[in-house]
């Protein structure tokens, strides 16, 4: 067993292989705190030359028994991964893919499992540190080390890898993965902070992320196998002819290729490419049987060398825009009758319909993860049918890629969301692609922000969002603004940054090249912020801010606090008070523990007369006010009389009138309704009531009308 570690942020953070899983081609155990990862990374040994791409799967779990849980419901055992745990498998794969060998194309394999967790420290951040780890002691010819750490603004200081309790307080919290010299991959949201707080966390990170790669490097020195010559994965005969293959490709196609990318239109430049692809591989099927898939890999590469070389050369882009142009935007709102918000937000030919729907406290989705059970009443759930591409494709349940942007998407809006009994609603948003070409999730984020604001969702501010590219040359680069779909595919950065007037909210970085510069990044984010502006004024001329007024067939919802003390007399014996409240105004009402009250009704008629109830029921007695109450029981020296639900107070005969009385009976009868005054609640709360000073005092007021 060899191990090593270091101290991050006063915790340990530990690598250690041998022990366990043995049999992978590399495993590595990490901890942090009591938070334990194993990592372990496979490949298959043959068949590399049969694939022309990198079959990389990454998986990440969090067994329930991490925590020291059992799973809910029948089965009790975990199922099909969570949407975490998919967010999780992505964000190990997206920083490390980019980095293997491009000869390199056998099946491979990274599994991450949580096996403990101290319910402060995430494995997400520490799965990255792991996969890199085990590929780097592995035989797998992968030799780029790879850090990760989470750095997040708290107090207005950067901190590194804050625990779960100190995220909660956070502004900024981003993952930030790199190698020695550039970065990779970020992930993260914000509190609509300035570009300058952005980079100067991606940079606070570098010298930390160095740390974490250098401890790798102790262990490879320790443990690492010997890595496999890529040569002996493809055989030379077989290459050989892959290149002649390649070569004979290229001279068929490339002057017909070229003129392809003339056209703007990307249907019809697809078709184009589509018909040459065609006629090359039927004119070669006598010598190269069944060779189409193989003509189009040949024809991929051409176009990339394209599109790149009149990018850097001319600035001119494949829809003839220039580097700096984003592509026309309209904006629509109020589309869909009877949701409660809807809009289109289309851009170029990426086209998004998000519809809001407004719900109660009943609808909010409840979150079971390792560390912590909560409640979230903001949710926004991403689609992307095969149609908006033209193509077929099953409908299933949602995929990673659907999850992930979703989840990008959510972050970005959830800054502005109120969160303040204000707007005691749960909301959920659906964003439909009915288009796609190039950052359909930045759509997202700007008809989301529009179809919240026609549902009247008081949020604090529009939101919008831009993805950036990057073409880099042999001693050039050149950032591109709002990204095409062949840009996004064939170009070496996909740079999704969201955020309002006011500053960033969420922001993610896919690389196709093996990092970048922070400063080429500031470029990028200075860029997009001029974008992002130009963007957001384009949505206030649709709608400026939010309505006044919720839709009419939207759920009428108010929430307000009684002391926790009273929540027993809403409710009653057995429930029997807030059941006959429920059974009269046909409303739903939830009560929590601090004594926060949601009451939600099909008509303000309904809200009111519940809330008026709930009121009653809590309201305190006042000294000196009057009240009008029932006479509930009569005793030889007085009434009680029932001034607000539950609560009695006793009118003394001697203050029944003005005048002597005889027998309580000659004035009160049970269930009679009479005006009282409060006179006085003793040391052990009896309320003492006035029949007498309640009429004289009515009686003087009449006087001065």
């Amino acid at each position: 067993m060899k191990k090593v570690e270091l101290e991050l942020n006063q915790r340990k953070l530990s690598l250690e292989t041998g022990l366990i899983a043995r049999q992978a081609s590399g495993s590595v155990l990490v901890r942090y705190g009591d938070t334990v990862v194993l990592v372990a990374a496979v490949y298959d040994k043959e068949l590399g030359a049969d694939k022309d791409f990198l079959p990389l799967t990454v998986d990440y779990r969090e067994p329930t028994y991490a925590g020291g849980k059992i799973p809910g419901g029948f089965f009790k055992r975990e199922g099909r991964p969570r949407d975490k745990e998919i967010l999780v498998s992505r964000l190990v794969d997206r920083p490390l893919r980019p980095l293997f060998p491009k000869e390199y194309h056998n099946d491979t394999q990274i599994i991450g499992s949580l096996l403990s967790s101290d319910m402060e420290n995430e494995g997400d951040f520490l799965s990255i540190i792991g996969a890199s780890t085990a590929l780097l002691i592995s035989e797998i010819p992968y030799t780029i080390p790879v850090g990760a750490v989470r750095v997040a603004k708290i107090d207005d200081k950067f901190v590194i890898n804050p625990t779960l309790s100190e995220q909660d307080r956070a502004v900024l919290s981003l993952i930030v993965a790199g190698t020695k010299d550039s970065i990779v991959m970020l992930e993260g949201g914000a509190k609509e902070v300035s570009n300058e707080d952005m980079i100067a966390a991606i940079e606070y990170a570098q010298p930390e992320i160095r740390k974490i790669i250098e401890l790798q490097e102790q262990l490879v020195a320790l443990a690492g196998k010997p890595k496999v010559e890529l040569d002996t994965l493809i055989p030379k005969a077989k290459a050989e002819k892959n290149k002649e293959f390649a070569q004979l490709v290229t001279e068929k196609t490339a002057h017909l290729i070229a003129d392809a990318n003339n056209i703007k239109d990307k249907q019809e430049r697809n078709d184009t490419i589509m018909e040459i692809i065609n006629r090359v591989a039927d004119e070669l099927a006598p010598t190269y049987p069944d060779c189409k898939a193989k003509v189009i890999n040949v024809v991929d590469e051409i176009i990339e060398a394209d599109m790149r070389q009149r990018i850097l050369e001319k600035g001119i882009r494949l829809d003839g825009r220039t580097p700096k142009e984003i592509r026309p935007i309209s904006c629509s709102i109020g589309i869909l009758p009877r949701t409660h918000g809807s809009a289109i937000f289309t851009r170029g030919q990426t086209q998004c319909l998000a519809v809001t729907t407004l719900g109660t406290k009943s609808d909010e989705q409840v979150i079971e993860d390792i560390e912590r059970q909560d409640t979230k009443s903001f949710m926004l759930h991403y689609n992307f049918p095969g149609f908006a591409t033209g193509e077929v494709k099953p409908m299933r349940g949602p995929g990673r890629r659907e999850i992930g942007h979703g989840a990008l998407a959510e972050r970005a809006i959830e800054a502005v969301i109120p969160v303040d009994d204000s707007f005691p609603y749960t909301v959920r948003v659906v964003a439909d692609i009915l288009e796609s070409n190039g950052s359909s999730s930045m759509a997202t984020v700007c008809s989301s922000s529009l179809s919240l604001m026609d549902a009247g969702v008081p949020i604090k501010s529009a939101v919008a969002g831009i993805a950036m590219g990057l073409i880099t040359g042999k001693d050039k680069h050149v950032i591109l603004s709002d990204i095409l779909g062949a840009e996004d595919h064939y170009g070496d950065m996909d740079f999704k940054i969201a955020g309002t007037k006011e500053g960033i909210t969420a922001i993610q970085l896919d690389l196709k090249v093996t990092g970048v510069p922070v400063a080429i990044l500031k470029q990028a984010v200075e860029e997009a912020t001029r974008v992002r502006l130009e963007i957001l004024g384009i949505m206030a001329r649709t709608i400026e801010s939010p309505r006044s007024g919720i839709s009419q067939y939207a759920p009428k919802i108010v929430a307000f606090k009684i002391k926790p003390e009273k929540i027993g007399s809403v409710i009653g014996p057995g429930g029997k008070i807030i059941r006959k409240i429920l059974e009269e105004t046909g409303a739903e009402i939830d009560i929590d523990d601090d004594g926060k009250v949601t009451i939600s009704a099909p008509t303000d008629e309904q809200l009111e007369k519940a809330r008026a109830r709930v009121l009653e029921i809590t309201e305190e007695v006042v000294v000196g006010k009057i009240y009008t109450g029932v006479v509930r029981r009569i005793m030889n020296f007085g009434a009680f009389v029932e001034i607000l639900p539950g609560k009695e107070g006793l009118v003394h005969i001697s203050q029944l009138a003005q005048y002597r009385v005889q027998n309580v009976t000659d004035v009160v009868k049970v269930g009679d309704e009479i005006k009282v005054k409060v006179t006085e609640i003793d040391d052990m709360g009896r309320i003492n009531l006035s029949k007498r000073k309640a009429e004289s005092e009515d009686k003087d007021n009449s006087a001065k009308d």
